[in-house]
């Protein structure tokens, strides 16, 4: 009797009726040992009864906490609305922004990782960063992100799944550096977690069903002359491709960073003309066009000598 409808079941056919007639079971004079056995009868079958009583509130008991769980679980929000993404980010995401209740991977880049915190942080949510401890705070208020409204746990040791699950409660995006691999229970419990509070994650790293997965293809600096000059900002190549792989990947150009610290995508400036560099010119030819300048001017045409034959 594994199912708990037939235990309730049987409870009311059985248990309950030999408890009845127990209850009602009468001695007469001269019936002494009829009545003893049908008094042993009937506490046999109260016992019995009592078991099944005893079996059926367990049953029931599971039915209502199996119940109230699923009422949660329908009463639950899955809310996979659009999170503030940066503009720069948007054409790389699908449905061009980040989703609440999804996952996200970047390959390597701690700035490009901030910048899919900048928006929502900049709108007024909460974000979180687990186990990266070369997260660097002037970076992250250079590119927007409010530092009043963010929470750091740089080393979560061993612990930094639990850490991350409980981040997950109070913050919008939360940025976490896995530490070895990611059971797919694990994940998909986090899964679950990130639907049900509507916030998104980042992982600096793979992650077992990301919804994309962001990485620097290449990249070039700018401002360094020769022997003289600053870094002044990078011009990169960032791929994106789907969950598992799927579709092709997409491409776009970020100043990661622009000139003023900030993330951005990399568009000409309309209407600008490239300035052609002149060559620096040899030393002879340097020292003829100066001595051509400091010539005298004359009118007169220039004598020439003439070889006289004798």
């Amino acid at each position: 009797m594994s199912d708990p409808i037939d235990i309730i079941e049987h409870m009311f056919e059985y248990g309950a009726m030999q408890t009845a007639s127990a209850r009602s079971g009468t001695t007469g004079p001269g019936d002494g040992a009829p009545a003893l056995r049908q008094a042993e009868r009937g506490a046999v079958g109260h016992g019995q009864g009592a078991d099944h009583m005893g079996e059926a509130r367990a049953a029931l008991e599971r039915i209502t906490a199996l119940r109230s769980r699923i009422s949660d679980m329908e009463a639950t929000r899955v809310d996979t609305g659009a999170l503030p993404t940066s503009p720069a980010l948007a054409p790389l995401l699908p449905g061009g922004a980040i989703r609440s209740g999804m996952s996200y991977s970047v390959q390597e880049s701690v700035l490009l990782a901030m910048t899919m915190l900048q928006a929502a942080s900049d709108a007024g949510s909460w974000c979180a960063v687990v186990g990266v401890p070369t997260f660097g705070v002037e970076a992250a208020a250079a590119i927007g992100i409010d530092l009043e409204r963010l929470v750091l746990v740089p080393d979560p040791g061993d612990q930094w799944l639990s850490v991350t699950a409980a981040m997950v409660d109070v913050a919008t995006i939360v940025l976490t550096r896995p530490l070895g691999r990611i059971a797919p229970g694990d994940a998909a419990r986090l899964s679950a977690r990130l639907r049900q509070r509507g916030a998104a994650l980042v992982s600096l790293g793979s992650w077992p069903g990301a919804e994309a997965s962001l990485r620097v293809a290449a990249s070039s600096w700018s401002g360094i002359g020769r022997g003289h000059g600053y870094l002044s900002e990078r011009r990169a190549t960032v791929v994106a491709s789907g969950r598992a792989g799927a579709g092709r990947p997409t491409t776009a150009e970020l100043l990661l960073p622009a000139v003023d610290g900030s993330v951005r995508a990399a568009r000409e400036q309309a209407g600008a003309v490239p300035v052609p560099v002149r060559p620096r010119p040899e030393p002879q030819a340097e020292v003829a066009a100066r001595a051509a300048q400091h010539a005298p001017v004359t009118d007169r045409p220039a004598l020439l000598p003439v070889a006289v034959a004798s």
